[in-house]
């Protein structure tokens, strides 16, 4: 048996097409391997279950065979082994040329978006008739003419003849050059295919390795059912490895107590990061398969099959009652089962009854809101999605709208497949997460004009209170992007924060005349009280103003140091305080240990007022309390 070569350089190589066309075959005399593994699949002559084989048919090219079943009955687990392949080799009997399956089998390996295909043209030496064979290869073309296959080269075979043998081998080899590598630096997701006990290992589980990487010790998440197992040991193909990479074919033998207790299965996935969640609903874009004569109505159910499992969906479409064949639309699954999906992912739809391939897309949303209709922000979102790369990004961005877009969750919404450090610059990034531009602007937008209008109803105030302006933007945003948004209209210059109030550059709070008069009256007060000063609702009920007006002049006095607040329960004029400093430091300077009763010699004031005064000069530095009592320093207060 052939190993496989690094990691790095493994590929899938998918066979298709019809019952008895001869692609186990083919593939044994590629490689040596039987995948025809079950009692029953050898009884009966026909495979029923994928199988599975490596093979390097050259020094620099190393492919994991994924043979798939032909037979209609099992096009549910063709699909399953179709998904993860990077080259498909078409296989076409010569005998019997193209079949039903034959264009099945087409249209799902490109409605899963398979880049590479060539063709066999098997049991060419069962064709004694060269023009036979001619025209077969002709029918092969004409099938394949106006598909992303064109091009691919269409060769007759035999098992028996090597030569045939070698020329398809250095085709598959030429193709899978030009196929594009999977990365194993991108987020680990394995789809299970198959699910079996072995004595001694437990319970293992296989798989093409979709994205990423896993490795020996390793924990992984079983979705969507949960729960968390660990890696005892990783296999490619039979042989023992420290770790398996994207593109290869895996076998994994996990313990935990969800393996122990059964529920792991066919159609789970395998995963690591925690930006992957099930879902009941995905947002997808629908293409109707052309010459099917079927077409996708609003509420029709399906049968949808993502990476290893089918589902059953109810089609709901934006916009439209039909999709005809041949034409493309958007849409949403609504599932009747949960399934873990990423932007980008392909998918098929084969009918309800009869059961036969209809569609097949793209998922653009993996875990959306339900929607029965999108405005025209969302559609070019959408539309950005689907382009994929920085685009996606910013349309998963857009989407989040207020909530933000974490960047961890760049990988599965936009289907990112770099690194995080690499994500555009050009989205804003504001508490931990990404924002849409002009969502921004828009939380800026109202951010000022909460600032402006509180300037125009509360002029007094040294600016508008953080706590009022986070309250601006909708519930729905993202905690701390106000705050965000508050810096960085401060960085630019458009806000001034000071504390925990922002205010417009050049704003000044001023006295209306009717203030200036209330400030006047409250400052006269004040001067005759001395340090005796009058609480708020004193001053409150004496003011020949509203209680509202008199609090907003206080406060504004006491933002410009004119008078001062003692112990939350008296208020003193600024001059007072300072004669006060002034009399405590000359008359009692350089003493320590003193009690109340000995600062009455210098600040004859009631126990009620003095209190409060000491603690204000303790503040300033003039006293200091311990436990011994107050000490004073000596020399001029500071």
């Amino acid at each position: 048996m052939s190993r496989l070569p690094a990691a790095s350089a493994s590929l899938i190589l998918g066979t298709a097409g019809h019952i008895d066309h001869g692609k186990t075959s083919l593939v044994r005399a590629l490689t040596g391997v039987d995948t025809d593994r079950l009692r029953e699949e050898k009884a009966r002559g026909i495979t029923i279950e994928l199988g599975f084989a490596p093979w390097r048919p050259a020094a620099d090219c190393a492919f994991g065979i994924v043979d798939v079943p032909g037979h209609e009955g099992f096009v549910r687990t063709m699909v399953a082994g179709a998904t993860g392949m990077d080259v498909v080799l078409l296989v076409v009997a010569a005998d019997e040329g193209v079949m039903p399956q034959t264009r099945e089998h087409l249209a799902i390996v490109r409605l899963l978006g398979v880049r590479a295909m060539v063709v066999a043209v098997t049991k060419a030496d069962l064709v004694d008739d060269p023009e036979w064979l001619e025209l077969v290869v002709e029918d092969v073309q004409g099938l394949l003419e106006g598909t992303p296959y064109g091009d691919a080269p269409v060769l007759p075979a035999s098992i028996h003849d090597p030569g045939s043998l070698a020329d398809l081998a250095a085709a598959l080899v030429r193709c899978g050059a030009r196929a594009r590598a999977r990365q194993s630096d991108d987020l680990f997701r394995l789809p299970v295919d198959r699910v079996f006990a072995v004595e001694g290992a437990g319970t293992v589980v296989t798989g093409t390795l979709w994205s990423g990487s896993v490795a020996r010790g390793g924990t992984v998440r079983i979705l969507p059912g949960g729960g968390e197992a660990r890696v005892r040991r990783v296999e490619l193909h039979g042989q023992a490895a420290a770790e398996a990479r994207a593109g290869q074919r895996t076998a994994l033998a996990l313990t935990g107590a969800v393996v122990r207790r059964g529920r792991i299965a066919r159609g789970d996935v395998l995963v690591a990061d925690p930006a992957w969640t099930p879902s009941m609903m995905l947002t997808v874009e629908i293409a109707a398969l052309d010459g099917t004569g079927w077409r996708l109505e609003e509420g029709q159910r399906v049968r949808v099959h993502l990476g290893t499992v089918e589902v059953m969906a109810r089609l709901a479409l934006f916009g439209a009652e039909e999709v005809a064949p041949g034409e493309r639309a958007r849409g949403q699954l609504r599932l009747e089962g949960p399934v873990v999906a990423r932007c980008g992912d392909r998918f098929v739809i084969r009918s309800w009854s009869p059961m036969t391939t209809i569609a097949g897309g793209v998922v653009l949303e993996p875990s959306p809101r339900k929607r029965k209709r999108v405005s025209a922000t969302e559609l070019d979102a959408l539309k950005a999605l689907a382009r994929g790369g920085e685009d996606a990004v910013g349309g998963a961005v857009a989407l989040a709208g207020w909530e933000g877009l974490q960047r961890g969750e760049a990988g599965v919404r936009a289907g990112w497949t770099g690194t995080t450090a690499a994500l555009p610059a050009t989205l804003p990034f504001i508490a931990g997460h990404l924002f849409d531009p002009a969502i921004v602007a828009r939380a800026e937008a109202r951010i000022l004009a909460a600032v402006d209008r509180h300037h125009r109803t509360r002029p007094l105030d040294a600016g508008a209170p953080l706590a009022a302006l986070r309250s601006s933007l909708p519930a729905q945003a993202r905690p701390g992007l106000a705050d965000g948004v508050v810096a960085g209209l401060a960085e630019r210059g458009r806000l001034v924060v000071e504390g925990k109030a922002a205010r417009l550059p050049g704003f000044e709070a001023a006295l209306s005349p009717v203030e200036e008069r209330v400030a006047v009256g409250i400052e006269a007060i004040l001067a005759r009280a001395g340090l005796q000063g009058p609480s708020t609702d004193e001053l409150a009920a004496g003011a020949e103003a509203s209680r509202e007006t008199v609090l907003a002049v206080l406060d504004f006095l006491a933002r410009r140091g004119r008078i001062r607040l003692l112990g939350d329960a008296f208020w003193v004029a600024a001059t007072e305080l300072e004669g006060a400093a002034a009399r405590v430091a000359a008359g009692l300077g350089g003493r320590e240990g003193l009690g109340p009763a000995d600062f009455r010699e210098v600040l004859p004031l009631t126990r009620k007022h003095l209190i409060p005064l000491l603690a204000h000069l303790d503040g300033l530095g003039v006293t200091e309390r311990t436990a011994e009592g107050r000490s004073v320093a000596a020399g001029p207060p500071r």
